[in-house]
């Protein structure tokens, strides 16, 4: 489950990045916004989220560790608080920003609302990724 949880990160992050880029070339080109471009990375982000859930509760490093004595420990901390506490609210913020769009009838306006929402949950999930620990960098 944690390889595919890791696989699915590069996923997400190559989805948010394609759509981030060919947003921004939508909205400095002022062409139509693509809603299909945005739902990659809307569906990544849930499908990541919906792995990360089910390791997060069967893991002895998610809920399980959750202790005031963990609190200290800052690996223990990051993988049972601060990781999944990061993704929901980038995964939260990619959403809203999805579902803001979509109602949107200008598309420079919806292009824009992507752009900001979409990067803001890159960044939080860049902040909180256990980079050390990736199946796929330490084989």
């Amino acid at each position: 489950m944690k390889h595919l949880h890791s696989t699915l990160a590069i996923v997400l992050l190559l989805a948010l990045v394609i759509a981030i880029v060919i947003t921004l070339s939508n909205y400095l080109g002022n062409k139509p916004y693509n809603r299909k471009v945005a739902l990659i990375g809307f569906i990544s982000a849930h499908l990541q989220l919906l792995v990360g859930l089910i390791i997060y509760f069967v893991s002895p490093l998610g809920i399980q560790a959750f202790s005031g004595a963990n609190m200290k420990n800052s690996t223990s901390r990051l993988y049972f608080l601060e990781h999944p506490l990061m993704m929901i609210l980038a995964i939260v913020l990619i959403t809203v920003g999805y579902i803001k769009a979509k109602k949107i009838t200008d598309a420079k306006k919806a292009n824009k609302t992507v752009l900001i929402f979409y990067i803001l949950g890159l960044i939080l999930i860049l902040s909180r990724i256990p980079w050390g620990t990736w199946s796929l960098i330490n084989g």
